[in-house]
């Protein structure tokens, strides 16, 4: 085969490999922007989330600068999209006083909300002994007095949104639930379920971040 034969071969190549490349651009292309017309007609809302109670099983904070406590909180999320899914992937639950975190993470089971749907979690929230810096601790000793305490149930995780047969890379989810907690004498918001356990109905809507 001539020199001449070999660049014209070679020539060719290049031609189909261009082809190729172009061809493959230009269907990303069209995918990327089918993908943003559907998100921007659909306009996927981010989920509601309501604290419907929480049930206080200890709350005990008698060693100087820990903390032993234990909690059930109820939450209830729902999807108000119509034509969009929501993939739960991760959720920790935790509980906060003035910004400090006093509990342990709990995490939510992985789960997939369908359109408007509804799914409501009970976790445990505790904590054994947990440390918490000295001016938090004179402040919650304050609130114990004054039979006032106000913690912040918070849920942090990752979501993804699925439309049509489409699902979404991951987002950060961030909800804040405050609870203000009245207890001592005829001012407790709660109802006592056992031992040493009270119920405080709160009924709180969340603040939610994607």
């Amino acid at each position: 085969m001539s020199a001449k034969e070999c660049d014209h071969h070679k020539g060719k190549k290049q031609k189909v490999f261009r082809k190729i490349f172009w061809g493959i651009v230009v269907f990303l292309f069209i995918v990327l922007v089918t993908i943003l017309l559907i998100w921007a007609i659909l306009k996927p809302t981010k989920p509601t989330f309501i604290l419907q109670d929480v049930t206080i099983y200890a709350f005990n904070a008698t060693v100087p600068n820990l903390l032993t406590s234990n909690f059930q909180v109820t939450l209830t999320s729902r999807n108000p999209n119509d034509q969009i899914g929501v993939y739960y992937d991760r959720l920790d639950t935790y509980v906060n006083y003035r910004s400090q975190q006093i509990t342990l993470r709990t995490a939510i089971p992985p789960s997939y909300q369908g359109h408007k749907e509804v799914d409501v979690w009970s976790p445990f929230v505790y904590g054994t002994n947990v440390p918490v810096a000295p001016f938090n601790f004179v402040s919650l000793g304050q609130d114990q007095d004054d039979g006032n305490i106000l913690i912040t149930i918070k849920i942090d995780g990752r979501v993804r949104w699925k439309i049509g047969a489409l699902i979404t890379g991951h987002y950060h989810l961030y909800v804040r639930c405050p609870a203000f907690i009245s207890f001592g004498g005829s001012r407790s918001n709660g109802v006592v379920v056992g031992e040493n356990v009270i119920k405080y109905q709160l009924v709180q809507s969340c603040s939610v971040s994607v």
